[in-house]
């Protein structure tokens, strides 16, 4: 198979995290017998550095032509104080949007070599095997009217919280869809009792679930969901929810995860004619400055978002299950970074990366 990947590094530790995940890529097109034809361009701070736009023309151009587009994480200190356009967050909301990359896909997964890692008891995060569809190109986040309105000592700001009901029955097809698959339970989370808003999401979810009769379906608000995480992690199976209230739900579930490095991510959009999925896959983690260059960040959440652009962009179940399976036998040998141990000499990004391909073999 042809697997044409663009790969956008990113800020801070998305060099380094990306550089173990394309080795990974390589050694399963190797093994696999699969052409790998790869791209690399700019997105983020690193983009502004070097065009003056978060997001260049020939990024999004790379990223069209591209099946299916690994990326490493965005964001430096240096522009926390920058307008919104210049920011490079700016970047990937606009690649997302260009993509129309709709539901994003966040596996939290609590490893049992792992347990120890995790500051909350054993017994509660044990057994914890849940995926949260957060919806990505919508709400709060893209919403207009935005903006500060600068009117003296009353200065104004305002965020639109907004969803169609097509924009809600899509994403929350993909979360029954994946349900199917899994232990058949989704659990959407909103905020009704409030929000208007989360009415309609509410509203939508129920109608929705009437296409899928061998799913059960049911509601959290999104502050007892959050509680919910911690207290009885287990309960959850298909987790959906809208474009905030995910973003803040999917890093709590680090916690259960053993640290955030672990987390990877895809972005899906609509299918192909192939039944591959439009695809931008990313670790969860931020770029984290204040380690790069250190050769310290955990390449594992990168890692495993190679693997779920081998399941969902190309369809290649088998090579994705051999990236886990490596990703879960390095993780039982220990030779893991300094975030998975808290004592002992930790391994090195690239001695993780170097690991995770000696054991696809």
């Amino acid at each position: 198979m042809n697997l044409k990947v663009l790969v956008l590094p990113g800020d801070g530790i998305g060099e380094e995290v990306t550089h173990q995940a394309v080795r990974v890529l390589r050694r399963i097109a190797d093994k696999f017998h699969h052409n790998l034809e790869l791209a690399e361009g700019l997105l983020g701070g690193i983009a502004i550095h070097k065009t003056g736009t978060p997001l260049p023309e020939e990024t999004l151009r790379l990223a069209g032509a591209a099946d299916a587009t690994l990326m490493g994480a965005v964001g430096l200190p240096e522009f926390d104080q920058a307008p919104p356009e210049k920011r490079p967050e700016k970047g990937l909301l606009g690649l997302r949007k260009a993509l129309g990359v709709y539901a994003n896909l966040r596996p939290v997964r609590a490893y049992a070599s792992l347990l120890d890692s995790s500051p909350l008891k054993n017994h509660l995060v044990e057994g914890t095997d849940m995926i949260i569809v957060r919806e990505l190109t919508g709400g709060i986040y893209y919403g207009t009217p935005r903006g500060i309105m600068e009117n003296g000592a009353e200065t104004r700001a305002v965020n639109t919280m907004t969803y169609t009901r097509s924009e809600i029955e899509r994403v929350s097809r993909v979360a029954f869809h994946l349900a199917r698959a899994r232990r058949k339970k989704v659990t959407s989370v909103d905020k009704s009792n409030v929000l208007e808003n989360s009415q309609l999401w509410r509203r939508v979810a129920i109608e929705v679930a009437k296409e899928f009769p061998d799913v059960a379906l049911d509601h959290l608000l999104v502050d007892n969901c959050a509680m919910q995480l911690i207290l009885n992690p287990r309960r959850f199976d298909v987790v959906l929810t809208e474009n905030m209230f995910g973003d803040i739900l999917s890093d709590e579930g680090a916690v259960l995860a053993g640290s955030i490095g672990m987390l990877p991510s895809a972005s899906i959009g609509d299918k192909r004619p192939s039944g591959a999925w439009v695809g931008l896959y990313e670790p969860v983690h931020g770029s984290a400055p204040d380690i790069a260059g250190q050769n310290k960040a955990n390449p594992l959440g990168a890692i495993g978002s190679v693997a779920a652009m081998l399941s969902y962009s190309f369809g290649l179940k088998e090579e994705a299950s051999a990236v886990d399976a490596a990703i879960e036998a390095v993780l039982r040998s220990g030779h893991v970074t300094a975030d998975l141990r808290p004592s002992g000499a930790p391994a090195t990004t690239e001695q993780v990366g170097e690991s995770v391909c000696v054991a696809i073999g």
